[in-house]
C-alpha cells in the first residue's frame, strides 16, 4: 500500500519515511508511527503540507523535525540554527563594511564569549532571560558586558532584517551588575587617571630620541595612539602650526583607518611643546618624509598602537618609578592639564576631536578651573563701579 505513494513507504515496524525535495536536494525523514494503512495516508497528507510549505517558503524544517541530523545545518533558514552559525555568517559578512579594529573587538567577543555561552542555542529562542543568564557568571565590568551585548543587539537587529527571527530581544535592552570596583580594577574601568607634572617630567627623562619626541608630543596633542602612529610629515602644516589629523593604525588593521566620526578628523593646534618634540624627530625620520614615529628597534614606522607599548612604554615607567598606566592617558594628561590651565572646555573638545563638550564636562569636570577668582574675570571685563550712598555706608544695620 505504501509503493503507490510516491514519497511514503513503511521503513520498519514501527516508522514510515518519507521523502521530499528542498533546495535540489532529496531528504529523507521517518515517522515514529506503525505503517498502518490508515498511518500511511496520514504520512501522505504530512509530506503534502511539508512541501507546500516548502513551496510558499514557510518550512520549518528544525521545528518539524527536532531529532534529524540535517536540520542542524539547513534550519537557518527560519531561525532555528545555532547562535555560533548565525555569528560565524553574520562576522564574515561584515568585513567589507567595518573598520579592521572594530572587527577584530567583534571577532574576540564572538569567540571568547558568546559562543562558548550561547553557541549552541537556537537563534529564533534567545531572550533577554538567557541572555542574562549567559553572562551574569562572567564578573566583568559594565563596560565589558555593554560592548558583548552591542556585538549581540548589532548581530540580531541583522537576522531581524534577515526574517530569520521577528524581534531582536536586545533592543531597548541592557544587562549590568551592581558592582563595588577595586583599585586595581579602575583601569579596566577607563577611568581618566593622568600624569602630573613630576610623573611626566620622570617619564621624559627616563627616555631619549624618537622615545622621548614621541611621549612629549603626545602629551602636549592629545592624540590617540592609534593617532600618533599613523602620522605622516605631510600632515604638519608648519606655516599655521597645526597638524592634520585624518587617519589611525590599529595593531588589527593592514593599514590606516579613517575615524569613526566626522569630528574625529581635524586640525590640531600645535603648542610650543609639542613644536620641540617634531623639531627634535626631524632627524630621525623626516628626510624618509612618510610616519613622522618609527619604532627605532627595527628602524620602521610602527605596525599598530599596541607596538608602543611593547617597545617602550612598560620599561619607561619602570625606569622611572612612576605607577604604571596604559598609554591611552597621554590622551587624559593632555586634557586634564589645557582645563586645569583654564582652556575653554569646547576649544579641548575640537582639539581632542570631539563633537561638543558634553563629554569634556563628564569626563573632565573636575579639571575645569575652578579657582577662587572666578566670576571675578566678567567683574573686571564687563562690571561697573558701584556708587554707594554715604548714608548707606554710615547705617549701622540691626540698631
Amino acid at each position: 500500500m505504501g509503493g503507490k505513494r510516491s514519497g511514503v513507504r513503511a521503513a520498519s515496524k514501527s516508522s514510515i519515511e518519507i521523502s521530499f525535495m528542498l533546495d535540489g536536494e532529496q531528504c529523507r525523514e521517518r515517522l515514529p508511527i506503525e505503517p498502518s494503512a490508515a498511518n500511511l495516508k496520514r504520512a501522505a497528507k504530512h509530506k503534502a503540507a511539508i512541501e507546500l510549505a516548502i513551496y510558499n517558503g514557510h518550512f520549518d524544517y528544525a521545528a518539524t523535525f527536532p531529532e534529524s541530523k540535517r536540520a542542524a545545518r539547513v534550519g537557518y533558514q527560519t531561525g532555528q540554527i545555532p547562535l555560533e552559525s548565525y555569528l560565524h555568517k553574520w562576522l564574515a559578512g561584515k568585513e567589507a563594511h567595518l573598520k579592521a579594529s572594530t572587527l577584530d573587538g567583534y571577532r574576540k567577543i564572538i569567540n571568547g564569549v558568546l559562543i562558548p555561552r550561547l553557541g549552541s542555542q537556537p537563534l529564533v529562542t534567545l531572550t533577554r532571560k538567557s541572555v542574562k543568564a549567559a553572562l551574569s557568571g562572567m564578573g566583568v565590568t559594565n563596560k565589558r558586558l555593554s560592548n558583548v551585548q552591542s556585538c549581540l543587539r548589532s548581530a540580531l537587529s541583522d537576522a531581524v532584517e534577515d526574517e530569520l527571527i521577528d524581534a531582536n530581544p536586545l533592543a531597548g535592552w541592557t544587562y549590568s551588575v551592581k558592582q563595588q570596583l577595586k583599585p586595581k580594577d579602575k583601569e579596566q574601568e577607563g577611568e581618566v587617571d593622568p600624569f602630573d607634572a613630576a610623573e611626566q617630567a620622570a617619564l621624559l627623562a627616563a627616555t631619549s630620541g624618537q622615545y622621548r619626541n614621541l611621549l612629549q608630543f603626545a602629551f602636549w596633542t592629545g592624540l590617540r595612539t592609534s593617532e600618533l602612529v599613523a602620522l605622516e610629515w605631510g600632515d604638519i602644516d608648519w606655516l599655521r602650526g597645526e597638524v592634520r589629523v585624518s587617519r589611525g593604525l590599529t595593531k588589527a588593521a593592514k593599514e590606516a583607518e579613517v575615524p569613526k566620526t566626522a569630528a574625529g578628523v581635524r586640525d590640531v593646534k600645535l603648542l610650543p611643546m609639542a613644536l620641540a618634540a617634531l623639531r627634535a624627530q626631524k632627524a630621525f625620520t623626516y628626510i624618509a618624509g612618510a610616519q613622522i614615529f618609527h619604532d627605532p628597534r627595527y628602524g620602521q614606522p610602527f605596525d599598530g598602537d599596541q607596538a608602543i607599548r611593547k617597545s617602550f612604554w612598560i620599561p619607561a615607567t619602570r625606569k622611572a618609578g612612576v605607577r604604571y598606566r596604559r598609554p591611552y592617558q597621554s590622551r587624559h594628561t593632555y586634557a586634564s592639564m589645557m582645563l586645569s590651565a583654564g582652556e575653554h572646555p569646547m576649544w579641548v573638545a575640537k582639539q581632542m576631536g570631539h563633537t561638543d563638550w558634553s563629554m569634556i564636562a563628564r569626563v573632565y569636570g573636575k579639571w575645569i578651573d575652578k579657582d577662587g577668582d572666578a566670576g571675578q574675570r566678567a567683574n573686571a571685563m564687563f562690571g561697573t563701579p558701584v556708587q554707594i550712598p554715604a548714608e548707606d555706608l554710615n547705617r549701622n544695620d540691626g540698631q
